[in-house]
């Protein structure tokens, strides 16, 4: 069975056929301010180890950030081209750069991203009371601003891993599977989720290494077993209704969630990729 529609995707409210360039460059710009903010954290630190930089500071935050908006123009320009051929759509963004109104097709979405913004905040409260004491900063300044978490977790994530990494591994199973005949089945669809939530998981493993110096069975296990149930939380609403509800409920978790002062509120749902 074909990937189900997001609500209000058909009839008055679908998004028209925006050119994929004006697509592709909204959702870049879409992600920037987090590749931004992300590199800025880093600041401090690299500030501290100067002596040992292979390159003047203002060299290496130059390379980060545009190592960071590569991948994500990589990420755009996956699903910007193959996203339409499996069902997977960003009906707001679309809508706004075709010179429609978003508003239909976001209202569409805010329930959806709402709900899985609770559930999300919900799990991340959960975890913070699990998390292994490695993953707890010993020092609360620390801990990773909240305009990257809100920015770069909550958006530029969310276009690297469901808009680019989850659409394409859902075209690539759908071509080898199903010869690219018809729309991708619902267990293609599943099989995508679950793949590109186990990668998502993998990618905050060297932040959990940062934070905890050894990478531990507790700590892998942790770090893997909390992004991989939130990926399939991100990926599900991505799948369901589209990438707006997606990110809508991991800037709301993060947003839920930023007064935990424990270590996991900020040690795994955090600048893995």
């Amino acid at each position: 069975m074909a990937v189900d529609k997001p609500a209000g995707a058909d009839t008055a409210h679908a998004p028209a056929q925006p050119g994929k360039w004006r697509l592709g460059g909204a959702l870049w710009l879409l992600g920037m301010p987090g590749v931004v903010a992300v590199v800025w954290a880093l600041l401090p630190t690299l500030k501290v180890n100067e002596a040992l930089l292979p390159l003047p500071l203002e060299a290496v935050l130059l390379l980060s950030g545009l190592q960071t908006a590569v991948l994500l123009a990589l990420a755009v320009a996956l699903g910007v081209w193959l996203a339409p051929r499996v069902g997977l759509r960003a009906p707001a963004v679309s809508s706004w750069v075709a010179g429609q109104p978003a508003g239909p097709a976001l209202r569409a979405q805010l329930v959806p991203g709402l709900c899985g913004g609770v559930a999300g905040a919900a799990w991340l409260w959960l975890l913070s009371r699990l998390a292994p004491a490695a993953l707890q900063p010993s020092d609360p300044a620390n801990a990773m601003p909240l305009a990257v978490k809100l920015l770069y977790g909550g958006i530029t994530e969310e276009l690297l891993m469901r808009w680019g990494v989850m659409t394409l591994l859902l075209w690539l199973g759908w071509r080898l599977l199903q010869r690219g005949h018809g729309q991708p089945g619902k267990g293609l669809v599943a099989l995508a989720v679950l793949l590109s939530s186990v990668l998502f998981a993998v990618g905050h493993l060297p932040a959990a290494q940062a934070m905890a110096g050894v990478l531990t069975m507790p700590v892998v296990a942790f770090v893997l077993v909390g992004n991989t149930v939130f990926g399939l939380l991100a990926g599900g609403l991505f799948a369901r209704h589209g990438l707006e509800a997606a990110i809508i409920a991991h800037v709301l978790a993060h947003l839920l969630a930023s007064r935990c002062s424990e270590g996991a509120c900020q040690g795994f749902l955090v600048t893995g990729m």
